[in-house]
Formats: C-alpha cells, sequence, structure tokens
C-alpha cells in the first residue's frame, strides 16, 4: 500500500472517530430533504425532476464544506503535528492529496446518503435519470472545488474559525460571481475583459448547466481546474511553513 492511500484511509477514518461526521451527514440529509420537498415546492411544481433538490446544494455547501475543511491543515498546524507529518518519508503532495480525496469521498458518501431521494422521485414519476446522475456528478464537483479552497484557507492558518471563515467567504464570491448584481457593481468601472472573467469565475453557472443533464467539456474542466489550482496553492503555503 503506497503512502497516498494510508494518508486516505487514516484520514477518512478520522472523520468517525468523533461525532462530527454523523452530524455532518444527518444535518446534510435533513436539510437536503427539508430544502427540496419544503422550500423547493417539490409537490406544487408537479415535475418529476430533482432541480428543486440540486439548487440548493451551492448554498448548503456554503456552510457545510468548511466545516468539515477547517481542520484539515489548521489542526496540524495548531498541535504542531504538521513538523512530524512534514518529516515523514511522504511528500508534501501525498499529503495534500491525501487529506484532499479522504475529505472529498467523506462528502461523497453524505451524496450517496440522500439516495432515497431519488427513489422517491421515480415512484412519484418518470424522471429522466440521466440529468439526476449528471447533477449528482456536478454537485460532487462543486463540493470539490470548495474543499480545495478549504484546503488551501486551512493551511494558511492554526485557527480552525477563522479558516472556516474565509473558505465561507471566499466560496461565497465564487457563488456570487454571476449574479447580476455582482456583475452591475463591477460593470460601470471595471474592463469588459475583467467582466467576463468574473462571470466566468462563477461556480453557480458551471452548476446549473451540469445539473440540467448538461455535461460539457468547459464546465468540467473549470471544477477541475479549481481544484489543482487552490491545491497548488495549499502546496505554496505548507512548503513556505515547511521553509521557516
Amino acid at each position: 500500500m503506497n503512502a497516498l492511500s494510508i494518508i486516505i484511509k487514516r484520514e477518512f477514518s478520522s472523520y468517525f472517530a468523533t461525532p462530527l461526521a454523523y452530524v455532518f451527514i444527518l444535518v446534510f440529509l435533513v436539510l437536503s430533504s427539508a430544502f427540496t420537498f419544503y422550500l423547493g415546492q417539490f409537490y406544487e411544481r408537479g415535475q418529476a425532476d430533482l432541480l428543486p433538490f440540486f439548487n440548493f446544494h451551492p448554498w448548503l455547501y456554503l456552510f457545510l464544506i468548511p466545516a468539515v475543511s477547517m481542520r484539515l491543515w489548521s489542526e496540524e498546524r495548531k498541535t504542531g503535528s504538521i513538523e512530524l507529518l512534514l518529516t515523514l518519508p511522504i511528500t508534501l503532495w501525498d499529503a495534500i492529496l491525501g487529506k484532499f480525496l479522504a475529505a472529498w469521498a467523506f462528502v461523497g458518501l453524505a451524496l450517496v446518503g440522500t439516495f432515497p431521494i431519488w427513489l422517491s422521485v421515480n415512484y412519484l414519476g418518470q424522471p429522466d435519470n440521466g440529468a439526476i446522475l449528471a447533477g449528482y456528478m456536478g454537485s460532487w464537483l462543486m463540493s470539490g472545488a470548495f474543499l480545495a479552497i478549504g484546503c488551501c484557507m486551512s493551511a494558511l492558518t492554526k485557527n480552525q474559525i477563522i479558516a472556516f471563515i474565509l473558505t465561507g467567504i471566499t466560496c461565497l464570491f465564487l457563488v456570487l460571481a454571476g449574479f447580476p448584481m455582482v456583475l452591475n457593481f463591477f460593470e460601470s468601472w471595471v474592463p469588459s475583459l475583467v467582466l467576463d472573467l468574473i462571470t466566468g469565475l462563477s461556480i453557480i453557472s458551471h452548476f446549473i448547466a451540469i445539473s440540467k443533464g448538461v455535461l460539457a467539456l468547459t464546465d468540467l474542466v473549470y471544477f477541475f481546474a479549481m481544484m489543482v489550482l487552490w491545491l497548488y496553492l495549499t502546496h505554496l503555503a505548507l512548503a513556505a511553513k515547511a521553509a521557516d
């Protein structure tokens, strides 16, 4: 078993060593159901799809993903165990990817727990299951992008609360980037090229396209590019820490 798989197994198991994992999954399942069937007006819409379910995911992740990611590196820095970790016969990338992939798998497990909602839609009607599967894929990719941001923010500070806030603010900007109120704010004083860049950063526009069953290459590249970028920034932050 190589170093990466060992770290993934260790980190994934650590979530279930405390009540955090169970609380996260329970809260996610309860809120997902409530938002879908009540706030999303699932029955009133009269349509057999899961768009109300997926439409709330970006907002759920704004609170739940920072709660998962804030401990990834902040705890290591606070306890001083990061120095021990960096002296082990593993590469820094092994440690970063191991922690990230374990957290991403944990969020994926929470998503799998919502499978009864998918079954309910099939019981009540005849949905486009291909579009629903794409929506799940888009949600998981979005959670990966948020987790990569959280990983970076956690590497910058010893304080988990600060890591939580920084992650939430950064993710909120990416969620709101495509909204008219944000674009109108920048439109009057930034060049059109910058405005197009801000629009392209919108995580909502990329996620909504996938949640409707449209798996465009540009959307997939966006999410993977976000993960690669923020994990690379995590590496830079930790490498600077190791050099101190």
